[in-house]
């Protein structure tokens, strides 16, 4: 076999991306295209049991449309539609969601859900104060029943179990902190659930009526919205449970209620049942827990009469005029108004009178009995009217919900009569639409500024006034004056946190009416009220918060950096990692509003500092995600930064940056792509003929490249880049360099590793160095010869290179890579080369098929052949006969595509490896005869008679 000497076939590449061209043939359209949209003719069949005319439509098709070929198929008729015209009429699930009730269709997804407010209230009304709670303790026992025994005495029974609960079977645990007691009342919910999975339905109303007595508890008042909120998430599973059951009850295997049902479609027995808990409900003998387990299960007023439910509320609401203390009161009324939202919202007289007799009571809060109350527990008044909120919040939501104009305008009336009630005031700018509060901004500051002081704080109303003014214009006419006004009393305020939760507020409106002027006097006034004795250091969230809404307004960033206060506003987030969320909002929003690239200094110089901050936040503990995120960000700032044709300019830009993102190497790995495609745009604008100017510049750029890239740890991401960066120099005539980056990268072969760590998966490198390999021998092709150094130095350099490296066990990628190289080496040997870069000569013009040149190659290749044919002898005797077959089929190929086979030595080689591929039997028989086939078709080809004789000794072996 060592006799055997290679001969490169001769390729005129011209000729053959010729013959690869697909054919030409004239296409006759008519009517059809295969883009053309297809127009389905509507067959319609008359519906058992449906009333619909089986006239045409008159959007149907008209006869010469295209039919669609499925559709022709089935003759115009398809198996789901004629299933459909012979089956029963059923009611479908959809169409009995579109039957949605008149209540239903009342409340749309502009009303804002109970739910969305849950979260805000838990986290605003808190306390350090031990907590007590009363737990019901389960009785076990069982008494004895008969079969005859009669209804009365059941009922008597429950009842019976009833007043167990009000006698005593509970349990009270004191000093409990409040996530204990948060814990306690999950347990409570899980255990209401169990219990009616057991279908222990008494055990669990009584849990939920201790529960409800939890609300007439106000030991802890600051504490009590909280309460409120876990109590009644109990009250809604309980009345979810009852109500499903009675609906199943009304239910079986063929039909169901629809969702707009009426009483008289109701049984018997689930009417029997319904009534059944509203009479063991009745018998509650507490008020507050009696009304909030009736006003749960209110929903189930449907299975007893129509009117059910709109004659319940107002009873309801009759019956929290007996809660003595307001604060309890007041949230009987929001739930009373929760759950009439839920099941009858178009009942707005009940709601309006459920307010109204709130108004009556008013007073109340401000009575002896409830300022004892405060003493004791040493609350003080503004403290305690902010318990208020979230109940009167509610109650005024569902209220003006799609209201008339006329009823808002009724309900501000009536507040005035009442001495314009801060705190009613308060939740009326909360609740009614923001359009409603900013048409009429100047009488709600004239109610604002006649309010009194020491009740509810004036700070409060402007912040709620400024929620309106900033999601609806308020008069054009208005708007600075309304500015002005709120501003007089916010900057006036002396506590930082009073004063920077109003501040956020009206920065928002500011922006969106107002000049960078005016956002700069805000940014001002909030740093001289910040700053003292470090405020900021407890308000982050509201200065983030200031910052998020300037940046959303101010998309023209030269603008936004102009503000002279901007930047040393950011210089208050003294803390690292909020500092850097924020630098990271701001980099976010200038790479999605810049639409153009700049090089505005005013921009780079601001933005550099902020991508300097991010940069410098990166330590030895910085998470990788959070690495790429910052790394993105600072790119996408290095992708907006042109200088236009002053690349000089530009390029020092790109050193300045390599200086300061040092320690993120996706920053300088973009650098660098960005540095050579500089250099590229140089030679597009010198159309390839650089001056002497501008070859230093493009020296400049590579130098940049080659003291960049060794700084980078990843061994892949420096191999690729010596490449490109290579190529780059080469496509600029800067050979010598070019010669640096491939003699870099090819030294840098033998430290790749074993494996390499993927996504956090340790992985074979062998794969990556297959494929960089693949990609250098392309470039090797037209890189010439240094004239100092031998024939074919780098190919014969990477050689050696490959032949020391350790490749793994089992592993037959070194051979791959010297059928690869063969390739390369053939490719050398032709006359004029597949491709070239413009004004570099390659070794074709070079040695211009010099017969010393083709023997050089010609050894190489001789000698790899002899290493491939050694590795296929060693596969045999190993009897890894698969991966012997496989590697011959390949070699095979590859002398096909580039030997010339006119030689009978490697003729009769190619013949050796066909028998050998197919010797054991695991050759794959598709590709041997596609192969084959391929033989034979080329054959007929002129000057291919070779080809001919070829196939006839090919033979193809069956697997047995």
């Amino acid at each position: 076999m060592a006799s055997i000497q290679w001969h490169s076939k001769e390729r005129n590449y011209t000729d053959e991306i010729e013959s690869c061209r697909l054919e030409r043939a004239a296409v006759e359209y008519g009517d059809y295209h295969p883009l053309k949209p297809i127009t389905v003719t509507e067959s319609k069949t008359k519906k058992v049991g449906r009333k619909e005319s089986t006239s045409s439509n008159s959007s149907s098709c008209s006869s010469n449309s295209v039919v669609d070929p499925l559709s022709s198929v089935l003759d115009g008729t398809d198996p789901l539609s004629m299933f459909a015209a012979t089956a029963e009429p059923i009611i479908s699930t959809t169409e009995s969601s579109r039957k949605k009730n008149d209540n239903e269709e009342l409340v749309g997804s502009d009303f804002e859900p109970w739910s969305s407010k849950r979260g805000e209230i838990l986290s605003r009304y808190t306390t350090t104060e031990k907590l007590s709670i009363n737990l019901f303790m389960g009785s076990d026992r069982v008494k004895p029943t008969t079969p005859g025994s009669a209804v009365s005495e059941k009922v008597r029974t429950r009842l019976e179990e009833l007043d167990d609960l009000e006698e005593g079977s509970q349990k009270e645990l004191l000093n409990l902190t409040q996530q204990d007691y948060i814990s306690r009342i999950e347990e409570l919910n899980q255990s209401l659930k169990d219990a009616w999975a057991s279908d222990q339905k008494v055990k669990a109303l009584k849990i939920v009526i201790q529960c409800s007595k939890l609300l007439s508890d106000t030991t802890v008042i600051q504490f009590y919205p909280s309460k409120f909120v876990l109590i009644t998430d109990i009250l809604d599973t309980f009345g979810r449970l009852v109500y499903e059951r009675i609906l199943s009850m009304c239910s079986d295997n063929r039909t169901s209620l629809p969702a707009n049902f009426s009483p008289d479609s109701v049984n018997d027995t689930a009417k029997e049942t319904c009534l059944n808990w509203f009479f063991k409900i009745a018998s509650i003998r507490e008020l507050v827990p009696r009304f909030y387990v009736e006003a749960a299960i209110l929903k189930c007023n449907k299975f007893l009469s129509k009117t059910g439910i709109s004659e319940s509320l107002p009873r309801l609401t009759s019956m929290i005029k007996g809660v003595g203390d307001p604060l309890v009161a007041v949230y009987a009324r929001a739930y009373l108004c929760r759950v009439g939202m839920e099941v009858a919202p178009n009942a707005k007289e009940s709601l309006n009178r459920n307010f109204f007799d709130f108004l009556l009571t008013f007073k109340q809060i401000h009575s002896d009995t409830v300022q004892n109350q405060l003493a004791v527990q040493a609350v003080e008044i503004p403290i305690y009217l902010t318990l208020y909120s979230p109940a009167i919040d509610w109650i005024l939501q569902c209220i003006a919900y799609r209201a008339p104009e006329a009823l808002l305008t009724e309900m501000m009336e009536r507040c005035k009569k009442l001495g314009n009630n801060a705190l009613l005031l308060n939740s009326i700018m909360s609740a009614f639409r923001a359009e409603f509060i900013a048409a009429r901004s100047m009488d709600f500051i004239g109610m604002i500024k006649e309010c009194d002081e020491s009740g509810f704080p004036k700070h409060l109303l402007f912040r709620s006034l400024g929620l309106n003014v900033a999601l609806a214009d308020p008069p054009e006419n208005d708007r600075l004056q309304i500015l002005n006004e709120a501003w007089k009393v916010i900057t006036k305020l002396r506590n930082p946190q009073d004063y920077i939760n109003c501040a956020e507020v009206w920065v928002e409106y500011t922006c969106r009416h107002f000049t960078k002027r005016e956002v700069n006097t805000i940014l001002s006034d909030v740093i001289k009220h910040m700053t003292p004795d470090r405020a900021f250091e407890n308000a982050y969230p509201q200065l983030q918060s200031v910052i998020t809404k300037v940046i959303s307004h101010f998309h023209d960033f030269s603008i936004l950096f102009s503000v002279e206060k901007f930047l040393p506003f950011l210089d208050m987030f003294q803390k690292e990692s909020v500092r850097v969320e924020v630098c990271k909002r701001i980099m976010e929003a200038f790479i999605k509003h810049q639409q153009e690239v700049t090089k505005d200094p005013v921009i780079l110089n601001a933005l550099l500092h902020v991508c300097k901050t991010m940069h410098d936040s990166v330590n030895a503990l910085t998470l990788e995600d959070e690495k790429r995120i910052l790394s993105q960000l600072i790119n996408g700032f290095i992708r907006m930064v042109s200088f236009g044709r002053d690349f000089e300019q530009q390029l020092s830009f790109y050193v300045e940056a390599r200086s300061m993102f040092c320690n993120l190497e996706p920053v300088l790995v973009q650098l660098i792509h960005s540095v050579n495609l500089l250099a590229m745009e140089t030679k597009k604008v010198m159309k390839g003929n650089h001056s002497r100017k501008t070859a230093s510049f493009v020296r400049a750029c590579v130098a940049f490249c080659f003291i960049t890239i060794p700084s980078l740890t990843s061994i892949f991401t420096r191999l690729n880049l010596y490449l490109h960066s290579g190529q780059v120099a080469l496509a600029n005539q800067c050979l010598s360099q070019a010669d640096a980056f491939f003699k870099a990268a090819v030294s840098l072969v033998p430290d790749v590793p074993k494996t390499i760590n993927i996504d956090g998966k340790m992985k074979s490198s062998e794969m990556y160095l297959l494929e960089f390999l693949s990609n250098f021998f392309s470039t090797l092709l037209i890189v010439p010869d240094h004239p100092e150094q031998g024939v074919l130095f780098l190919v014969r350099g990477l050689l050696n290179v490959i032949e020391d490296y350790t490749w793994e066990d089992n592993s037959d990628d070194k051979v791959r890579i010297y059928t690869s190289v063969l390739h390369l080496l053939a490719g050398l040997s032709q006359e004029s080369y597949l491709y070239h870069v413009d004004k570099v000569d390659s070794n074709d013009s070079l040695y211009g098929g010099d017969s010393k040149f083709l023997t050089e190659i010609n050894k190489l290749c001789d000698t790899l052949i002899g290493q491939i044919l050694e590795h296929l002898k060693v596969l045999g005797k190993e009897k890894t006969l698969k991966r012997q077959s496989f590697l011959a089929l390949l070699f095979f190929n590859s002398i096909l595509a580039h030997g010339d086979l006119r030689n009978n030595k490697l003729n009769q080689l190619a013949v050796n490896l066909w028998n050998l591929a197919q010797k054991h039997g695991y050759a794959d028989t598709k590709t041997m005869v596609k192969t084959l086939e391929y033989i034979k078709k080329r054959s007929k080809q002129p000057d291919s008679n070779h080809l001919n004789d070829l196939a006839t000794r090919l033979p193809l072996q069956s697997r047995t």
